[in-house]
């Protein structure tokens, strides 16, 4: 199973239970239960990959960082009968016309040289 991949608890026994996701259905024991989330709400970063029957999407000038074209789109797109903007019309604008790419911070390049 892959980060931010949705399914839908299938049985629950008593040392164990099952998820059904769309492509298969996997048996966990109730102590890795842990490793899974709930997912009324998701981010779009977890949701990549993922389809949804409706989604609901702030687009908030508040969350000014975050507007970015690639979320906005990215977002949309989870989307499969309805997509709810919810925000201003000036946050889309802000969302649209921001094609920066954002500088990730991540230890990947420290990791792979003390790897070697």
């Amino acid at each position: 199973m892959f980060n931010g991949e949705m399914g839908r608890i299938s049985r629950m026994g008593s040392e164990s239970f099952s998820v059904l996701y769309e492509h298969a259905e996997v048996e966990y024991q109730n102590h890795e239960a842990e490793q899974l989330f709930l997912a009324y709400a998701s981010t779009v970063h977890k949701s990549q990959g993922s389809e949804f029957p409706v989604v609901v999407m702030p687009v908030l000038t508040q969350h000014y960082v975050m507007l970015q074209r690639n979320l906005l789109y990215t977002g949309m797109t989870r989307a499969k009968k309805l997509l709810i903007l919810i925000g201003s019309r000036k946050a889309l604008e802000i969302a649209i016309a921001n094609n920066t790419p954002q500088q990730r911070i991540s230890l990947l390049e420290k990791r792979i040289r003390d790897w070697r």
